[in-house]
This record gives C-alpha cells, sequence and structure tokens, in this order.
C-alpha cells in the first residue's frame, strides 16, 4: 500500500492538566501488521494517550515518529493526513442522516465547487465495505442501525478517509458476543494492510487478536511485551495492582415478597413495532434477577418502561402493591426506584454537570440539599467528598465536570447516587460495559451488598458470566417475551444461549 506506515513511536509522552498527571514518560511503539493491545483501568490514560497521537492534544514532552520520521500533528486533520485513523468509544455519528451522508461530511475529495458528489461518496463506501467485509447499507439512517451496526459504519468511515493506521477505543464495549466474534475476526483480516492499536478492558480479546500488549496504571507503562507471554490473570494483576477475583452470589436465596409484578406488559419500540409482547415477570425483595438475551430483544424497552420513560399500551406493572404503570418518572422516582440506565453519558449523567450537581440530581428540592429553594453548598459538598471517597471515584475534585471523567468512574458516580439514596429496588442496566476489571469487581460487590440489605434487583446484561455470577434466577428474553425463568442451580452457557436463540423447552 503506498505511504505504508511501517512504524509508529510515541518517545517520552508526558501530559499535565490541572491535579492530574495524566501521561507519565510513556513510549511504546506499533510495527507494520502488527495489534498492539493498550489495557489498562478506566482514568489510568489510554484515551489520553490516543488523542496526543491524533492531535486532539498536544504532549507537554515526547515526541511521535512515523517510519523514523518525527512528526507533530495541530490537530485530526494533520493525524488523517499522515493515514492515522481513529474509532472512538463514543460514535461521532448524525443520527438522522444516512451513512452516506455522514461519510461525506469528512470526504474532502467528494466536495466540488458549489456542490457535493453523494453518488462518489456512496461509491467509496460500497468499495470500502466490499474491500474489507464490512457489510453496510450506504442508504440507511443511523438511528435505523444497531450498536454493531454503527461499529461498521465507523469503520467504514476511518477506511474512507484513506487510514492505514487504526485507533480503535474499546471497539466492542456495546457489541453483542456475536458481534464481537465477528469484529476481532474481520480485524486479524485486515492486519495484512493496517496497524492496530487496540484498547480494551476485555482481556479474553486482547488475547484472541493482539500481538503485542502495554498496560498503564495512573498514566506510567508498567509493563510492555508479548501477549503470549502471559495468561489473562497476569494482565489483569499488572492493570490493578492486586489479583481479581470477581465475586459470586454464593448465598442461599431468602427473597421475600413479590415486589415488582408485571403481567401482560406490552410497549412499542421507536419504530412503532411491538418490542414487549405480553411480557410477565415477579422479582422478590432481595433477590436478583438476571435477564439474559441478546440485544434488542426488548431490554430497553423494557426497564424505559417501569421507570416512565417509555409509554405502556396495556399490562400491569405492581410495584410494592402500586400500579406504577405510565407513571412520571418523577412519580417513579419518588416510589423508590433506583436506575442505572444503558447510556451512562446521555441518560446517567449530566455530562456538562459537576460531580456534586450530579450527584444530587434526583434530589436537589430535598431539605437535605436545600432550603426554600436555595441549595445548602457545604452540605452537598460533605456529601459529595464522602462517595467519592465510598465508591473510589477517580477525579481531580467534586466541581470536575462528569462528562471529563472515563467510563468506569463516570459508572461509579452513578452508582453512588442510586444506591446512596436507599432505593426500595434497583434496575441496573449493563451496569459494567466497557469496564476495567477492577471496577466491575467493585460494582458486582455492591450489588450483591444491596441484595443483602433485602433490595429487589433487575440486573439486565448482555454477559452470562455476569448474569451467571450474581443472580439467583435468570429470565430470559426473545422478541418482547419471557421464553423462560431458571433457577441459579439450573442455568448453564449451553441452556441460556439456546434460549436467547428463540428454542423453548419442551
Amino acid at each position: 500500500m503506498e505511504g505504508k506506515i511501517r512504524e509508529l513511536r510515541m518517545e517520552h509522552i508526558t501530559k499535565r492538566f490541572p491535579g492530574v498527571l495524566a501521561s507519565d514518560d510513556i513510549s511504546i511503539s506499533v510495527g507494520e501488521g502488527e495489534v498492539l493491545a493498550l489495557v489498562g483501568e478506566n482514568g489510568a490514560g489510554k484515551t489520553t494517550l490516543m488523542n496526543i497521537l491524533m492531535g486532539l492534544y498536544q504532549p507537554d514532552e515526547g515526541r511521535i515518529l512515523i517510519n523514523g520520521s518525527e512528526v507533530r500533528f495541530r490537530g485530526p486533520e494533520d493525524a488523517f493526513k499522515a493515514g492515522l485513523g481513529m474509532v472512538h468509544q463514543q460514535y461521532m455519528l448524525v443520527q438522522n442522516m444516512t451513512v452516506t451522508e455522514n461519510i461525506a461530511l469528512g470526504y474532502k475529495k467528494a466536495w466540488k465547487p458549489m456542490r457535493l458528489s453523494l453518488s462518489e461518496v456512496r461509491s467509496r463506501v460500497v468499495e470500502i465495505s466490499e474491500k474489507y467485509s464490512l457489510s453496510v447499507n450506504p442508504d440507511a439512517y443511523i438511528w435505523q442501525l444497531s450498536v454493531g451496526e454503527q461499529q461498521r459504519v465507523e469503520l467504514v468511515k476511518t477506511l474512507c478517509l484513506g487510514a492505514r493506521f487504526l485507533i480503535l477505543d474499546e471497539p466492542t464495549s456495546a457489541l453483542t458476543p456475536q458481534e464481537t466474534d465477528e469484529l476481532i475476526a474481520l480485524l486479524k483480516n485486515m492486519t495484512d494492510e493496517l496497524s492496530i492499536i487496540f484498547i480494551s478492558h476485555k482481556l479474553q480479546e486482547v488475547k484472541a487478536i493482539s500481538n503485542k500488549v502495554a498496560i498503564l496504571r495512573h498514566g506510567k507503562v508498567v509493563f510492555s511485551g508479548n501477549t503470549d507471554d502471559h495468561s489473562s490473570q497476569d494482565i489483569a494483576a499488572m492493570m490493578t495492582g492486586h489479583s481479581i477475583e470477581l465475586p459470586k452470589n454464593l448465598d442461599k436465596n431468602d427473597s421475600g415478597d413479590t415486589v415488582l409484578s408485571i403481567r401482560d406488559l406490552v410497549v412499542m419500540s421507536d419504530r412503532k413495532t411491538v418490542a414487549l409482547d405480553h411480557l410477565s415477570l415477579d422479582i422478590k425483595a432481595g433477590e436478583i434477577v438476571g435477564l439474559a438475551g441478546v440485544s434488542g430483544n426488548g431490554q430497553r424497552e423494557l426497564s424505559e418502561a417501569i421507570n416512565g420513560l417509555r409509554r405502556v399500551e396495556s399490562g400491569s406493572i405492581s410495584f410494592f402493591g402500586k400500579e406504577i404503570a405510565n407513571f412520571t418518572p418523577r412519580q417513579v422516582i419518588d416510589e423508590g426506584m433506583g436506575y442505572i440506565p444503558e447510556e451512562r453519558n446521555t441518560e446517567g449523567i449530566v455530562p456538562a454537570f459537576s460531580i456534586r450537581e450530579n450527584f444530587i440530581l434526583k434530589d436537589a428540592s430535598n431539605p437535605e440539599f436545600s432550603s426554600r429553594s436555595i441549595l445548602k453548598k457545604k452540605d452537598i459538598d460533605d456529601y459529595s467528598e464522602k462517595l467519592v471517597k465510598e465508591f473510589d471515584v477517580r477525579c481531580p475534585d467534586i466541581q470536575t465536570a462528569a462528562g471529563s471523567l472515563s467510563g468506569g468512574n463516570i459508572q461509579k458516580v452513578i452508582l453512588a447516587r442510586e444506591i446512596e439514596r436507599k432505593p426500595r429496588f434497583l434496575i441496573a442496566v449493563y451496569p459494567t460495559r466497557g469496564l476495567d476489571l477492577g471496577a466491575v469487581e467493585f460494582i458486582h460487590q455492591q450489588l450483591l451488598a444491596i441484595r443483602r440489605e433485602g433490595i429487589g434487583v433487575l440486573l439486565i446484561s448482555e454477559e452470562l458470566d455476569e448474569i451467571m455470577d450474581l443472580s439467583d434466577r435468570i429470565a430470559v428474553i426473545y422478541k418482547g417475551s419471557i421464553q423462560k425463568v431458571l433457577d441459579h442451580d439450573e442455568a448453564t452457557r449451553a441452556r441460556l444461549g439456546v434460549l436467547m436463540a428463540g428454542v423453548k423447552e419442551e
């Protein structure tokens, strides 16, 4: 390939932000056709380092070399010209535009004097899709696509812009297991022509795809070497500084009365099709019920219907004996419902608000935090400092904008807010998606702790290991209906997999 990147090096990169040393004398290298896995806990400095590589940040010290020559990127456009492309964890796509239109926004070759040649962009999309086996409909609107399809659009967009070196930031964090397997197979095929930096917390993927691994901890490289020389457990221990053992729900199920009872629930999707088809489910106090299913089978609609965010067409949602179907979100909150939503950045926090403001989002009018509509600054500060410490939220201070935190720390802010409110019930939707093992361990411990306090939990997850480790019972959802509810001891991966595929048991 013309202009191929044979080697990329970052030498002695240092970057400081107020109160934080984000990159501390980091050196890494990637050779031709190699895949370097960049791993570390949330907040270890991985994304910051890649933003420096892409010209989004300027390093305070250090240099970048491509094929032995030093380069300076004043912005992402310089990086694109050099052949670098990055697919960010949060997809940068305009929802109400087509795939072709999204790619046209950055494809300058198609911009003619006084006009834009969309046909040229469409041809380029089809060409790249076929070349790399990235199945993409160029005429589909982004809002019509699944998360996995949007991931492919981001890859096609990056390759259309001429990328010869790919940076993938948590590319599988929102994908189903099947989509993840497809992506890994695609990336392996692409290494014939591309080098890749692969940022991930999922160590089985790191082992499956990478030649080399660099491990960051607190902004420093603590290990760099061949992936095959170390087990997943070794890598996890080097990431966190201690051995990781995810907790399991081994307590006897002494659950109490039914506290959430759903009967014949019918709910429509955004596309006006039936998302929940007469779904029924009961959950008791002091038990965790895991909802297992392939993404897009009604999980989002169920959590939103319970929390007053989506209209219920028919059926019943009884919460501690009270009918709450079509309550407003405020009414559901006031009844004692806790909610960890699927989209933490857009639904779980207000990104521009500070950490302290996000901690009291649901309770700003409570006497504990305000008097006659005037916020009690000292009480809020004391409360926020306590939560930051108890939930190990890593941040410069409580005035920091929540949106500037890493994914794991945003999740801890949401978890701290929801648990500290002492809910009567908690709905946790993909609570560990995209998180490192240390953060996963912490969140699992918190979910088991509130279970022991007698609080019921509905755990919605696509991670079967997570569901099997934490749940007392497991309900399998398929096309908006509950296929079957299994006790923990009855559930196996094989049995759950068959039910998730829509095969009913005799």
